[in-house]
């Protein structure tokens, strides 16, 4: 399972290292957005942060099946404690971390994530590294994305889960 802030590349990774694997891919988000049949800023519209965290428990817990696969989750889905649990247990978890500047780049190209709204994303990204780190250190396997390409990234995945 692959965690940590949004903008650091758990999908774009997630896909290239189930490739490596010869694993099936699972993007968490899209799979939420599937079981509602709404988009995620949808559901944090309608219903708010507790009931989408509530649903994105629920479907990583479905996803956690004990077939081998990659999983990319959302950038909040580690902080709920529950969840959280689930995936120690269930899971190899894998942090993948980035700099602000390489996150803040990243999330600018698209205007799909709830938490961004109208705010400016390096100062909200700021924010949620600050509370968020701490607890995506608790995951066993910690990587740093870079502005290099992705194979760089699922090359040091690979090294770290030797």
């Amino acid at each position: 399972m692959l965690v940590g802030l949004m903008g650091v590349g758990k999908s774009t990774i997630g896909k290239r290292l189930a490739t490596r694997l010869s694993l099936p891919f699972v993007d968490a988000d899209t799979e939420i957005e599937l079981a509602a049949d709404m988009s995620i800023p949808e559901i944090f519209e309608k219903f708010g942060e507790p009931h989408f965290r509530d649903g994105e428990r629920r479907v990583i817990a479905r996803l956690i099946d004990g077939q081998p696969k990659i999983i990319a989750t959302g950038g909040g889905a580690f902080i709920n404690d529950e969840t959280r649990a689930l995936m120690l247990e269930k899971a190899i978890t894998v942090w993948l971390d980035a700099d602000l500047a390489v996150l803040a780049d990243r999330v600018a190209r698209k205007d799909n994530r709830p938490l961004l709204r109208g705010k400016d994303a390096r100062t909200v990204l700021q924010e949620l590294a600050a509370v968020r780190n701490p607890i995506y250190a608790l995951a066993p396997i910690h990587v740093k994305s870079q502005s290099l390409p992705h194979e760089a990234t699922v090359d040091s995945i690979l090294k770290a889960l030797q």
